[in-house]
């Protein structure tokens, strides 16, 4: 990888194994080809570095371990992900697309994403007829007490 050709507005496909978060790649979200890569040997030291950096758009974990499994879920926050595979999510209608934090806001797909562009519009209707005076004006000391013992 690594190969671009800016007349044709094409990538290669580029895997980058030998970077740190400090990296300029590192510091935004890439919407492309390129796939940055960082190895740990420990679980937990990969999902404490994460925490303490901005919320992703998408993760993806890769293991058996059940309890890993949960904690990648209850612990970390992105937008969506998957579990030993990788951007199947975004195929999927009937799973919500969308980031969290710096990475969006809201979801979209399927009924996500009517709910997500529709305005729910609240309306409440009543009846012209019964309604008690003490609701309105002028207010006594009378109607004041009534308020004070049905609060």
């Amino acid at each position: 990888g690594g190969s671009y050709d800016e007349e044709k507005l094409y990538i290669e496909p580029t895997i980058f194994n030998t970077i740190e978060w400090e990296d300029d790649i590192m510091q935004e979200e890439i919407f492309g080809p390129l796939l940055p890569v960082i190895g740990f040997k420990n679980f937990n030291v990969a999902l404490n570095t994460i925490l303490e950096l901005e919320k992703p758009l998408a993760a993806y974990l890769f293991t058996n371990n059940n309890e890993q499994k949960k904690l990648f879920t209850d612990k970390l926050s992105f937008g969506g992900g998957c579990i030993n595979d990788t951007v199947m999510h975004l195929s999927n209608d009937h799973l919500p697309f969308g980031g969290v934090g710096n990475s969006g806001i809201g979801n979209y797909h399927g009924k996500y994403g009517f709910e997500a562009f529709s305005h729910q519009k609240a309306v409440l209707e009543k009846a012209t007829w019964g309604e008690p005076n003490i609701k309105y004006p002028p207010y006594s000391e009378k109607k004041l007490n009534w308020i004070k013992k049905i609060l």
